[in-house]
């Protein structure tokens, strides 16, 4: 068992910047292609060939060896073919030096050709410079329209430059051109990108007024925004001022689902058949998630047979959630028989997100070999595994305890060029302290700073926790000044916790309040686990007191005594003798503002006092009604009894 060297085997090689050369020396060979060398070529037939050609950079050639002869001299149509060939290609120097030609020539550019180049600056992420063309239009002997400002406000809103479709749109009205409805679209889209829902709303209204009709995208995308920032009222009183279309269903469906509020959505989608508008695989799909999400499979698969008996096939998101169901509903016995239905029946093709939701439901449940199956299954079909694919594995068998079992993978993703992210390297530092692999898991995070993936912290609390689990107090401690102060990442909440877990396990009990007023001075929130910590270590040292007067602090800062607080409060009054307290607890019903039902813990603990105490009676009296209230006694309550017994035998 080895760990492959280098976590990132795959590094983007930048190609060199060559500058588009008009060639000047004619090869023979491309012009004896052309039928008769000594006649003159004809436009039709540049065009022809030029679109023909698959090859962009056979094109180019061609392009620029008939340039260079005396047979044909270039048109505005064999440029305009020649830049959108080159801008399908993403060739953006290249297009811009046919610009220029085409502008020293004295050709005219079509409002076509500006909306396509345009678009390839969208493509490669240069909206600045698409803008900057833009506003050259003119040098180029066209004038800008509707249909290019709308282009150039679209480019901006994929890079969501706000600021910048503000001042284009700004410029599109003092040119004195209207806006149309793709021009809105645009704008409400920017809005509810950023969260003004509120400017989205007063811009429909604006709409209606200057006689342009907001269209289904226009409210959809309004209404989306609504229910994602959990304005699913508003948006309903909104969707009620006109005729709404599905996506305005589908986008309401949605938010409630977010809300759980799963019969709104059912009550929707009668609306929906009531008004005559069928729903459609993304309405029954989005219910059928979150159904599924919720455990509810047999009203998923319900809802599924309502779907199929409408005519409306499923896809394979539906058949995603499907699985994820059953997973949730602990079912994986015919998780793979309901996919080799489903995938058959309605001819569905698996994707890697499909492919996933099936891996990790399988590693979730330990049950690897079924996910090594799958993962082959997934590469015979040319279905690439992603990060996520890699990161699941290499959990479940770290989850499993096998070490050679997620190496195996880590080594399979870098051979296939899949660099590693901060999660997939935290999955593989937690299977190395699994295995107290702790310089081999400090190395990793080493060269995750290298490889410029920083080290989040989880990945040093994974690291921390193996440590102080495996009684390294000292190197953990090493670890938690040098993650601020050598990575620039602060500690955490549970990055104190495991510190105080791992030092009260030791007795260290002075070391771990003396921690805890650095959490306090660093302003950093106490969790209930922080205190359920302190209460465990305070009572293993003996000192029944301070953890009561823990609670008590504990409940002035609004934290909610959980099941472990109160089995920890019965353990400390019983330490003080004071074991009929810990009795009266066990009558309590509520916790924190829940039900709460004492366990094992519970009554061991107590039955532990009641024995320290000399009341035998009462902790077999005890013992008889933990058994009538159906709860097992566990091999310490019996020891408990047993060393009570034995002890007052001798």
């Amino acid at each position: 068992m080895y760990l492959k060297e280098g976590c990132s085997l795959l590094l983007k090689v930048q190609k060199p910047i060559i500058p588009f050369v008009l060639n000047t020396n004619l090869t023979g060979k491309l012009l004896l292609e052309s039928p008769n060398p000594a006649t003159e070529i004809k436009e039709f037939e540049v065009v022809k060939r030029l679109r023909q050609e698959s090859c962009v950079p056979l094109a180019l050639q061609y392009f620029k060896s008939i340039a260079n002869s005396n047979l044909f001299k270039h048109t505005p149509l064999t440029f305009e073919v020649m830049i959108r060939k080159l801008a399908g290609d993403g060739q953006i120097d290249s297009v811009q030096y046919l610009l220029q030609q085409m502008k020293l020539q004295g050709f005219q550019c079509s409002e076509d050709l500006f909306v396509n180049v345009i678009s390839v600056y969208r493509q490669v992420g240069l909206a600045e410079r698409a803008v900057e063309m833009f506003y050259r239009i003119k040098e180029f002997g066209c004038d800008p329209s509707v249909k290019i400002y709308n282009h150039v406000l679209d480019t901006l809103l994929g890079e969501n430059r706000f600021q910048m479709i503000y001042t284009v749109y700004r410029n599109m009205k003092r040119d004195g051109f209207e806006p149309n409805v793709f021009t809105y679209n645009v704008l409400l889209k920017a809005l509810c990108k950023n969260n003004k829902v509120d400017g989205a709303q007063k811009l429909l209204v604006e709409m209606s007024n200057k006689g342009c009709s907001p269209d289904a995208v226009s409210y959809t995308t309004v209404i989306s925004s609504m229910c994602e920032l959990g304005m699913v009222k508003e948006g309903r009183e909104l969707a009620a001022r006109f005729e709404p279309v599905v996506s305005v269903y589908n986008a309401l469906i949605n938010g409630l689902c977010k809300d759980h509020d799963h019969e709104g959505a059912f009550e929707l989608m009668r609306e929906m058949v009531e008004k005559g508008i069928s729903p459609n695989v993304i309405s029954y799909s989005t219910l059928i998630n979150a159904l599924c999400n919720s455990g509810e499979i047999e009203l998923s698969f319900s809802l599924l047979a309502q779907m199929l008996k409408r005519g409306c096939h499923p896809n394979i998101h539906t058949l995603s959630s499907l699985v994820k169901g059953c997973f949730v509903r602990g079912t994986t016995v015919d998780v793979l028989d309901l996919w080799n239905r489903m995938i058959t029946g309605f001819e569905l093709l698996p994707n890697v997100v499909a492919f996933n939701t099936l891996v990790q439901g399988f590693c979730s449940f330990g049950n690897m070999e079924k996910a090594l199956s799958v993962f082959s299954h997934m590469e015979e079909n040319g279905c690439s595994p992603n990060i996520r694919t890699y990161g699941s594995l290499m959990n479940g068998f770290a989850k499993r305890g096998s070490l050679e079992g997620a190496v195996e993978i880590w080594n399979k993703m870098l051979t296939h060029g899949c660099s590693p992210n901060v999660v997939v390297y935290t999955s593989m530092v937690q299977a190395l302290c699994r295995h107290s692999k702790f310089k081999e898991a400090e190395s990793l995070i080493e060269i995750m700073s290298k490889e410029n993936c920083a080290p989040s912290v989880t990945t040093f609390n994974a690291f921390i926790k193996g440590l102080c689990d495996a009684g390294r107090l000292d190197w953990a401690e090493k670890v938690f000044r040098q993650m601020e102060q050598q990575y620039g990442c602060p500690p955490n909440i549970v990055t104190y916790n495991e510190l105080l877990d791992g030092l009260s396990k030791t007795n260290r009990i002075e070391e771990a309040y003396g921690l805890t007023r650095e959490i306090s001075m660093r302003g950093v929130e106490w969790s209930s686990t922080t205190y359920n910590t302190l209460l465990h270590g305070s009572c293993n040292a003996g000192l029944p007191g301070i953890a009561l007067q823990l609670v008590g602090k504990m409940v002035v800062d609004g934290k909610s005594p959980d099941e472990i607080t109160m089995n920890m409060m019965m353990l400390a009054y019983c330490k003080q003798g004071k074991a009929e307290r810990a009795v009266q607890m066990l009558d309590q019903v509520s916790c924190g503002g829940r039900k709460w039902q004492p366990d094992v813990i519970s009554y061991t603990n107590v039955i532990w006092g009641l024995c320290s105490s000399d009341c035998k009676e009462d902790a077999v009296i005890l013992l008889e009604r933990m058994i009538r209230e159906g709860i097992v006694p566990s091999i310490a309550t019996w020891n408990v009894l047993v060393h009570r017994f034995i002890h007052d035998d001798t």
